[in-house]
């Protein structure tokens, strides 16, 4: 039997073919997301989470992988630097992260989101939140974050990463490392950025040098402190 689709609050805002509906339901919807805003601030200040690094990665990698390996010692490592660990929630890399904190001992967060199959939190997690709308979620990930490294991930992963690049690019956050872990996975990327856009003109040369491509954990962690520990 298959799985019902939900349809989720993100959904509900940004469709266009109800317009009666939201005229009706547009304060409702404004005071919802006053709502997940003052939830969130509230459960991460009360959580005094100090330095904390946003980690992305994907939800489909296999926990008896190499990479959800990679994902546990990250994790590890940032906690041994003093750092919380802040991640999507979900399973996979984003779950590893957590576990690697965990196992530091130190404060392992997860940001849940609404999606239209359940993916659930997971249990490596002590502090939880859910929230329905993505952009709420971004910027308690970017608030209460002082920098990023992203494990190998699909859209979300690079949605994330690109949103993390631009406020950095355009100076609305100060000085925020971002480390992309897997040469040969995010290599590719970096080389498509120099050749098309920083070739075009389209960015400046600085703004490649934000990213830092390693396959070496201790040098992902160390970029990390340049956050101002």
């Amino acid at each position: 039997m298959s799985q019902k689709r939900k349809v989720t609050a993100d959904e509900h805002l940004l469709d266009t073919r109800h317009s009666e509906e939201w005229k009706q339901k547009a304060a409702w919807r404004v005071m919802k997301i006053q709502a997940e805003f003052v939830e969130g601030f509230d459960t991460l200040e009360a959580a005094e989470l100090g330095d904390a690094i946003g980690v992305y990665g994907s939800a489909r990698t296999p926990v008896d992988g190499e990479e959800y390996k990679l994902g546990v010692e990250l994790g590890r490592k940032l906690g041994e630097s003093g750092f919380s660990v802040i991640t999507g929630g979900g399973p996979g890399a984003m779950e590893a992260a957590n576990r690697g904190a965990a196992d530091a001992g130190v404060k392992s967060v997860g940001l849940g989101i609404e999606l239209p199959f359940e993916q659930g939190i997971n249990p490596y997690v002590d502090i939880q939140l859910d929230f329905h709308y993505f952009f709420v979620r971004k910027v308690m990930f970017l608030k209460y974050s002082c920098g990023f490294c992203a494990l190998p991930g699909g859209f979300g992963t690079m949605d994330e990463l690109f949103e993390s690049l631009t406020l950095v690019q355009t100076q609305k956050v100060g000085k925020f490392p971002i480390a992309l872990i897997g040469v040969d996975y995010w290599g590719g990327l970096v080389d498509w950025l120099r050749k098309s856009m920083l070739g075009e003109g389209k960015i400046n040369p600085a703004d490649v040098d934000l990213l830092l491509v390693t396959d070496d954990l201790d040098e992902a962690v160390d970029h990390m402190k340049k956050a101002g520990m």
